[in-house]
């Protein structure tokens, strides 16, 4: 399996220089830098965020990741979406956008308003997949998401796991089907912004959305803790949920669920180890 090779990691500097580019008056004083998996993100509070990609593959990406941000912008949802301010713009091997701020800050692991938990699942599953979003999401599979983890995966598990992580990925993927709908994918604490008094604001990094069974991202949600979940949703989207998030977390299953090849399964396999032996 070909891997591409990150480019070398870029200096402060250099993300700083690339945010000035797309920003040009902005003042940077304030700016902070982080990084996630595909992008580093500079931080302009109140005025933008600036992504820049972390290697070939998120570049390329990095198009069409911006137009599902602008249809899903365009979707009426009640809570703030990052808006694209710039056109995706190429630095050599790097590509950057600069996005529109959404305020608010994530909720401390293990807490949450179930309430207001289901208005957000709700609001995600009922968007309307237009004709130009659905081909956006669309994405050719050349396996199905089981057969990638059962043939590339399981057998490169520990021996003690490996059975029973057979058999629930075998219980996930026998689910019967639902209508595909909206499915954010990453819906970890950091991506949900709130307001102090627990208002739901805006919701980050869409990176991971796709069309799929909506209990994916109430199993995502469990960042606010199984119960607060059980009580947001609906018992058949719960128990759905917790299937799918019993093989190996259902983070781990967002990656393969386009049916794409996995570019490391190395280091997605002690990724899902690591998981196993804290929570098995």
């Amino acid at each position: 399996m070909t891997v591409n090779p990150a480019p070398a990691a870029p200096t402060t500097s250099e993300l700083l220089e690339i945010a000035d580019a797309l920003l040009p008056g902005h003042s940077l004083d304030s700016a902070r830098i982080t990084a996630g998996n595909l992008h580093h993100a500079i931080l302009l509070p109140g005025t933008a965020a600036v992504r820049v990609s972390k290697r070939p593959s998120s570049a390329q990406e990095m198009p069409r990741r911006t137009e599902v941000l602008r249809e899903i912008a365009q979707a009426g949802l009640p809570f703030a979406v990052p808006e694209p301010l710039t056109p995706v713009t190429r630095f050599g091997e790097r590509a950057a956008v600069a996005v529109s701020w959404i305020g608010g800050e994530a909720q401390p692991e293990g807490q949450g308003d179930p309430a207001q938990i289901g208005k957000l699942l709700r609001a995600v599953r009922e968007v309307t997949v237009t004709p130009r979003l659905r081909q956006l999401l669309n994405a050719p599979r050349e396996k199905g998401w089981a057969e990638i983890l059962a043939e590339e995966v399981v057998p490169r598990l520990p021996d003690r796991w490996r059975d029973e992580c057979r058999r629930r990925l075998e219980a996930a993927r026998d689910l019967e089907a639902v209508p595909d709908a909206l499915v954010h994918g990453d819906l970890c604490g950091l991506n949900v912004h709130w307001s102090r008094d627990g208002r739901l604001i805006g919701v980050l990094d869409w990176d991971q959305a796709h069309l799929f069974d909506p209990a994916i991202d109430a199993a995502l949600m469990a960042w606010h803790g199984w119960d607060n979940v059980r009580k947001a949703v609906d018992p058949e989207t719960y128990r759905r949920a917790r299937i799918y998030d019993a093989p190996f977390d259902v983070g781990h299953l967002v990656g393969v669920l386009d049916g794409r090849p996995l570019t490391n399964v190395e280091g997605y396999v002690r990724s899902i180890v690591a998981w196993l032996e804290k929570n098995v």
